[in-house]
């Protein structure tokens, strides 16, 4: 069976919303967008490892929009540009009426739950998600996380989307590991304990 990683990068509140630039998402009147910006390196670190490790990728829809502005069809010779244009992307919406707007990206049409639990169910690489706070938490509370790795930054905004702002069922973790950076931000890696 296919395993789902969460990558999220987060405040010290939980705070998961605007990470990247000041309009990035504005939903609920945030104002704090681009609070992530003076970490950009610890960032480019984690994606930079994250491309070593074979795997396709998990988006849902506003993330998947977003991301094809950033890279989509870019031909600037990032490394990173490349691993995004050239991996296998899904994105789960239950209103996007096609996914040719990136290449090698297939929609995942209905209900995040049911369409990313059969896909787990398929044969095929991994899958990874990077942001997407509204799929993480579905699918989290359907139980379909396997892993979370989350870069913890050293603040706090207050206000913003947060990770885990939705009930969702009692659910233990074992630390795999945990890195600090010279930034400040805590890269830690949990995996879904095993429970009898």
């Amino acid at each position: 069976m296919r395993s789902v990683t969460a990558t999220m990068f987060m405040t010290l509140d939980g705070v998961v919303q605007g990470l990247g630039r000041p309009d990035e998402d504005t939903r609920g009147g945030f104002t704090h967008g681009g609070w992530g910006a003076r970490y950009n390196e610890v960032m480019s670190r984690e994606m930079a490892a994250g491309m070593g490790r074979p795997g396709d990728m998990l988006f849902g829809r506003t993330t998947w929009e977003d991301f094809i502005t950033a890279w989509g069809g870019s031909t600037d010779g990032n490394p990173f540009t490349t691993h995004m244009n050239a991996a296998t992307k899904y994105v789960v919406s239950r209103t996007l009426e096609d996914a040719d707007a990136w290449q090698n990206s297939h929609l995942l049409r209905g209900e995040a739950t049911d369409t990313v639990a059969a896909l787990k169910t398929e044969p095929g690489h991994d899958l990874s998600i990077i942001g997407s706070a509204s799929l993480v938490r579905s699918l989290h509370a359907a139980g379909l996380i396997d892993d979370y790795v989350l870069l913890i930054h050293p603040l706090t905004l207050g206000c913003g989307a947060r990770l885990f702002d939705d009930p969702a069922p009692l659910t233990e973790f074992d630390l795999v590991s945990s890195v600090p950076t010279t930034t400040g931000v805590i890269i830690a890696h949990y995996r879904r304990a095993v429970t009898s």
